[in-house]
């Protein structure tokens, strides 16, 4: 009988070991600091791209080449490893692109990674440039008078708050690919937003950046201290 049951302990314990986490997440170091973003799997063509690109080692060295402070920062050209001071970024590519994955529940809060594009009309996204949403917050008068003037649809009431609250950039959504969250380090947009550019929106000050994907044990570590942290949040919110 004792046999059995560590045979069962031994047995819940693998088991609990090489459960997968529910998503995965990535690492973007800078010396400005680091954040963490989870990738979701609604858009399983561009989570599967990133990590590839990440394993790959195609954005260690590369920068953030283009800062607009209160829009987004965006990084993610191979050419940027080795460009000189004030060279205009942002064409370089890996050869192809990723179709678009739009989904009405994914939009451009704050902290969200999204791909970048050309104006190709199926709005297939940059196989490698991707940007991380600063964006402002919103009053309901201003969400309204985008929803008229460039907006082809209504701003669902949930994502109505979080963009008066947390803020963003509306008038992207349905029209660029959200692909992630930031989860940890979230004031790191704030610092690199803050970077003093040039007249093309390079950082006078090369903002470089390390890609790393969580390992699995990291992963589910960090997935528990999420959903602690949700748990508590709602505790002081009810």
């Amino acid at each position: 009988m004792r046999n059995y049951f560590t045979l069962m302990l031994c047995l819940c314990f693998i088991s609990a070991f090489s459960a997968k986490p529910k998503n995965q997440y990535v690492k973007i170091k800078t010396a400005q600091g680091e954040c963490i973003v989870k990738l979701y799997n609604e858009t399983p063509q561009h989570r599967d791209n990133f990590l590839k690109l990440t394993e790959k080692g195609t954005y260690n060295g590369t920068l953030f080449h283009r800062v607009i402070k209160d829009f987004m920062i965006q990084g993610g050209d191979p050419d940027s490893k080795t460009a000189v001071k004030g060279a205009v970024l942002g064409e370089g590519t890996v050869g192809y692109t990723v179709p678009a994955e739009f989904r009405d529940s994914l939009f451009h809060k704050k902290g969200v990674l999204a791909a970048a594009r050309d104006d190709n009309p199926e709005k297939a996204s940059s196989g490698c440039q991707f940007y991380l949403v600063q964006g402002k917050i919103f009053t309901d008068e201003q969400l309204d008078r985008l929803e008229i003037s460039r907006l082809k649809h209504k701003i669902p009431q949930s994502q109505r708050e979080i963009y008066k609250t947390l803020g963003g950039t509306p008038h992207l959504d349905r029209n660029y690919t959200v692909y992630g969250e930031i989860v940890k380090g979230i004031e790191l947009v704030d610092k690199i937003a803050a970077a003093e550019t040039d007249g093309n929106n390079r950082p006078l000050a090369d903002v470089k950046m390390d890609i790393s994907i969580l390992k699995r044990r990291e992963a589910k570590k960090l997935e528990k201290s999420l959903a602690k942290e949700a748990k508590a949040l709602a505790k002081t919110t009810a």
